[in-house]
This record gives structure tokens, C-alpha cells and sequence, in this order.
């Protein structure tokens, strides 16, 4: 259990919109296990009823005005936002349904809390509102020019709760992710996305025997090995870094972006081959052409995070974000 002196969290009520998803529910567990009064509204097109472990569950789609007013009626001091779509290949093909979920449905719950008197919010963004990357480590004040649609939602979001703040003194955080990896230490949650696309659980489908292979796109890449390089920050400390963006508004903080990475950066194949080592089985590999649009290296400069909230990774081995992450998929294997 993670261990943080805050003895006001006790009184706070917070509404996680997502929280049935993977970042969702481990943030639901770890606000119940803070004392907050937690209450989790999810429609349940990707997320898992049985993945939210305390609190009050609510089914419904954040984009409905009658279902947000009955919510929050109930009064909360903060929310915390976690249902966005986050395929970047499906909003290539889709844009009208990522601009309608991640935009348009995101104003209506800023305008539902305004008209409620909330006006503390968290915001899951991503490394995707800056494009390709002009230099590395990615500090916050790298441009933000996404190159895909589902980055250009999350910059829009991001944008709105600028004008928001200057407009009506809507306070929130962003928190630009690189890639959220691992599972809940205690083994009570994980990845189940439907379809799987991050690297770490289809590495270790392919050694648990769920998938025939893990295809390696690209080997040619200037990097030490050839396969592209990325920055896995685990789900335990993302989880840490929203509780301490929650802290500081709730202390009266200004509204912020932060970048959320580990600083070190791991490449595909030092991904396969650490997993061959936790897992000790052999990873079956295909490897294939570059995929349009994957960068050859992106790497976090989380150092804003850490002076002016005060975190740091705990959880930066990539072993042990692996070590996590297999427990979890050896008990969705032996299902």
C-alpha cells in the first residue's frame, strides 16, 4: 500500500470519469486506499465492472448531461478524467469518434462541474499533443504540434482548460503520459485492453503462449540496437504523480502541465529481452518494416514533476515494471 502522510484526504470526494479502465482503476484503488471517498463513473465500452475495487460505481457515459447533473449533484471537490480513446491508428480511420469522445463529450463535463460548483481537475493528456520530437529528453516546453488526431483531441482538451482557467478560475493539471506499463503490485489489476497495442503486455502474451509472436517493427532505427527506444513510466507511479496533482489543487495550486516519464528510455528489443529473462521462457519474433509515423526515440524530462510536486519514479527498473506486469499475465493466462 502506498504510504502518503495526508490527513485531510479522508474528507475529499472525488469522481473518477474512466476509472473501470487500466490507469483508471489502479488510481481508484489508490485514492481508496488514501481515505478519499471515491465514486467512479464508467460506461464500460473498455473498462471492467470487477476492475474497480472500492467506492461507488456509477454506468454511464460521461458525455451525458442528465447522467452528470445526477452525479454531481452529489458534490465533489475534485474529478479526475480517464475516458478518453487512446488509439492512434483508430483515430486515423475514425476522427469523428475521437473529436466526439475525447472533445466534445470532455466540455461537457467541464461545463456539468462548472454549473455544480466544481472546479478542480485532473486530465489525462499524453506525449502524442507533441508530435515528433525535436529534441530529447521532452520537457514542457517542447511545441506541441501532434501529427494524428488523437493527439490533436488531447491538445484541444489541454487548450480549453487554459481558457477555462483564465475565464471562470477552472483550476486543473495535465499530465502528458510517454507509456503507462506495468500492473498493481499487489497483483489485483492490469492491462486488458481489447484490442491489445502496448509493447510490454504483447511481449509477455507471446512467452505466456497467448500469442504466437511479437512483431518487431523496424530494425533500423539509430538507436544502440536498431529498435525504436521509449520511455515506460510504471502504472504505481503515475498513479503517485495524479494523487500529488490532486494534492496541489487541493492545496490552492495553480492550474499546470507536467510530463509524466521515467527518464530512462528502453528499447523494443531490451523490452523482449528483459522479458525473457522474468519470465525465463523464449519470446518467438517477427520482424517487420517501420510503421509510418513511430519516431526513433521518445524519452520524458519529468524534472518539472519532481521539483514542483515532489515525485519520483519508484518503481523505474524496467525488471520491475516487467516483474508486474507478467504476474498479472500469468493470471489471465490461467483463465
Amino acid at each position: 500500500m502506498l504510504k502518503i502522510d495526508t490527513p485531510k484526504a479522508s474528507s475529499w470526494k472525488i469522481l473518477v470519469i474512466g476509472g473501470a479502465g487500466y490507469i483508471g482503476s489502479h488510481m481508484v484503488k489508490m485514492l481508496g486506499q488514501l481515505g478519499c471517498r471515491v465514486t467512479t463513473l464508467d460506461d464500460l465500452s473498455s473498462g471492467h465492472r470487477d476492475a474497480v475495487l472500492c467506492g461507488e460505481f456509477i454506468q454511464g457515459n460521461f458525455g451525458d448531461r442528465a447522467i452528470l447533473n445526477a452525479v454531481l449533484s452529489r458534490g465533489f471537490d475534485a474529478v479526475m478524467h480517464f475516458a478518453s480513446l487512446i488509439q492512434v491508428g483508430e483515430s486515423v480511420q475514425s476522427p469523428d469518434k475521437y473529436y466526439r469522445n475525447n472533445v466534445t463529450y470532455t466540455l461537457v463535463l467541464l461545463d456539468a462541474m462548472r454549473q455544480h460548483g466544481v472546479k478542480k481537475f485532473i486530465f489525462s493528456s499524453t506525449a502524442a499533443t507533441f508530435g515528433e520530437p525535436q529534441y530529447s529528453p521532452i520537457d514542457e516546453q517542447h511545441p506541441q504540434q501532434p501529427i494524428n488526431p488523437y493527439g490533436r483531441t488531447k491538445l484541444m482538451v489541454e487548450q480549453a482548460l487554459g481558457d477555462y482557467d483564465r475565464a471562470y478560475e477552472f483550476k486543473s493539471v495535465c499530465l502528458r503520459y510517454f507509456n503507462a506499463a506495468g500492473a498493481d503490485p499487489e497483483g489485483q489489476l492490469g492491462e486488458r485492453h481489447d484490442p491489445e497495442t502496448h509493447l510490454i503486455p504483447l511481449v509477455l502474451q507471446a512467452a505466456s503462449g497467448r500469442r504466437r509472436h511479437i512483431s518487431v517493427f523496424g530494425r533500423d532505427y539509430e538507436t544502440p540496437d536498431g529498435t525504436c527506444i521509449r520511455d515506460y513510466i510504471h502504472i504505481q507511479d503515475l498513479c503517485s504523480a495524479h494523487w500529488l496533482a490532486l494534492k496541489s489543487l487541493m492545496n490552492g495550486a495553480d492550474s499546470q502541465a507536467y510530463n509524466l516519464g521515467n527518464g530512462n528510455g528502453f528499447s523494443v528489443q531490451g523490452v523482449i529481452d528483459t522479458a525473457e529473462i522474468v519470465t525465463g521462457c523464449k519470446i518467438p519474433i517477427v520482424n517487420g518494416p517501420r510503421r509510418a509515423g513511430d519516431p526513433a526515440s521518445l524519452v520524458a524530462d519529468s524534472r518539472l514533476a519532481q521539483e514542483k510536486l515532489g515525485w519520483k519514479p519508484q518503481y523505474a527498473e524496467l525488471a520491475t515494471i516487467i516483474k508486474d506486469a507478467w504476474n498479472w499475465e500469468t493470471r489471465l493466462a490461467s483463465r
